[in-house]
């Protein structure tokens, strides 16, 4: 009799982690405590699986071997609490692709970053020709992707909800770039525990493995002597220099095998500090699987920047608008308003997640006016109303944007960098920086119809 494998979740991940399953010959049910996409259900019927949605039937739960969840339910949720108590196997999507890969892994976390640092070392390595895949908490489940290709390498964003799930998971070289305190709702609210699982990637790597750390941060700086990391571990940062020696450096420099590599900056297609941090771990990261200097430094200019993450949408009379909508949280905030020289009108607000906003303190002084976005702005103006002597407010992405415009300037930024979630008024944060997007090309076609109309 075939083991009966029960994917909890219909999305992406759960919905490639179904396919697969099929294809390996399990007996497969897939139940959704929601309603399940119109696209997800088509590829479910025409590999011939069963599901269910908007319930969870214990009957068809609880005789499972094994259980695959989607990251982003919750362990402590009954459903999975009865599974574990009758001492069925509860894994996450990338620990039961892992093994039917022959591929190396490379796995990327962090609070922040981790996607920009997915992407460019999916590029530097697609450039030089290696055999890659992508995926993770980015792009396509990857297994998915396994049910008709494997490939040499695989590079995978991994949040801690997904590295949570991971049981025998070993990648050959994990990255962790940063850890600031986020989803503490889903940790207990002990910073520690989001601290443990970010960590956990490590955890089954050995002594032929790389562990790649950002210096400088202090939560890793803190918690790296408690764990035993058999990986050689091999840092990126500003080691042995100042925050702004570091940042007013021209020059990337890698250190590996004894040996240093230098990449002008200039060869960087995206903004700010963080980002010259993203890069070093990912040129270090393609330096492990061989690639050459010349390689990265041909390939590093074609690098576009992922949607959503300091994204470009465009500028009206000198007036440049940034999509920062990914940016849920004060560390990535922090980052943007500090790539910025020039002065920023900021549009900011949503689900508050605890935000300590006195965090920005030090890198809010070019924003000259701030645009409240959400239903609840009374803990952003407080903090604010005597650092910045303007704050608007509205519920409409169309208003901010037109809004930010004329209180903008030339050679000014209007930037939608929230600090917070997105469903008070939007379907997530996709759905923020498309809305953003649109407004501001409703907003420049009304200015040129304005125009031609004179």
């Amino acid at each position: 009799m075939n083991k009966r494998i029960i994917i909890l979740g219909a999305g992406e991940s759960g919905t490639g982690a179904a396919l697969l399953a099929k294809a390996k010959g399990y007996d497969v049910f897939v139940s959704d405590f929601g309603t399940i996409s119109d696209s997800f259900k088509e590829k479910l019927y025409n590999a011939h699986i069963q599901f269910e949605e908007g319930k969870h039937t214990e009957e068809k739960i609880l005789n499972a071997d094994t259980i695959i969840k989607s990251p982003g339910i919750n362990p402590e949720v009954e459903i999975i609490k009865k599974a574990v108590a009758k001492n069925i196997k509860v894994i996450d999507e990338l620990e039961f692709a892992y093994q039917f890969t022959k591929g190396k892994i490379i796995a990327i976390t962090g609070t922040n970053g981790k996607s920009t640092t997915t992407m460019m070392t999916y590029h530097l390595l697609k450039e030089a020709a290696l055999s890659v895949g992508l995926g993770g908490n980015i792009g396509k489940s990857m297994a998915a992707q396994l049910v008709d290709q494997d490939y040499d390498w695989w590079v995978l964003e991994c949040s801690s909800f997904q590295i949570d799930g991971f049981v025998d998971f070993k990648p050959h070289i994990a990255v962790l770039l940063n850890i600031t305190p986020d989803h503490l709702d889903r940790y207990h609210y002990k910073v520690e525990n989001y601290v443990n699982a970010k960590f956990s990637l490590f955890k089954n790597q050995s002594e032929e493995d790389f562990a790649i750390l950002v210096e400088g941060n202090q939560l890793i700086n803190e918690a790296l002597p408690k764990y035993n990391i058999e990986a050689e571990i091999l840092n990126v940062g500003f080691t042995n220099q100042s925050l702004n020696a570091f940042a007013d450096s021209s020059e990337i420099v890698i250190n590996i095998e004894d040996k240093k590599h230098h990449f002008s900056q200039s060869l960087l297609p995206i903004k700010g500090r963080h980002n010259k941090i993203n890069a070093m771990a990912s040129i270090l990261t393609a330096k492990l699987t061989k690639i050459k200097d010349d390689q990265i430094k041909e390939s590093l200019p074609k690098f576009k920047s992922i949607q959503h993450r300091l994204e470009s949408v465009g500028n009206i009379h000198g007036v440049e608008f940034i999509n920062d909508s990914k940016a849920t949280n004060v560390d990535a905030v922090y980052y943007a308003l500090e790539a910025f020289s020039r002065p920023i009108i900021w549009i900011v607000g949503g689900v508050d997640k605890g935000n300590d906003y006195s965090q920005l303190d030090s890198v809010s002084g070019n924003v000259k006016a701030i645009i409240c976005l959400g239903k609840d702005n009374d803990k952003i103006k407080k903090h604010f109303k005597d650092r910045c002597p303007i704050i608007e407010e509205t519920q409409s992405m169309q208003e901010a944007v037109k809004i930010g415009y004329h209180l903008s300037k030339d050679r000014e930024v209007v930037l939608l960098s929230p600090a917070c979630a997105s469903f008070d008024l939007f379907k997530n944060y996709e759905d923020r920086g498309n809305q953003f997007r649109l407004a501001f090309q409703l907003l420049e076609r009304e200015i040129e119809l304005k125009k031609i109309s004179q």
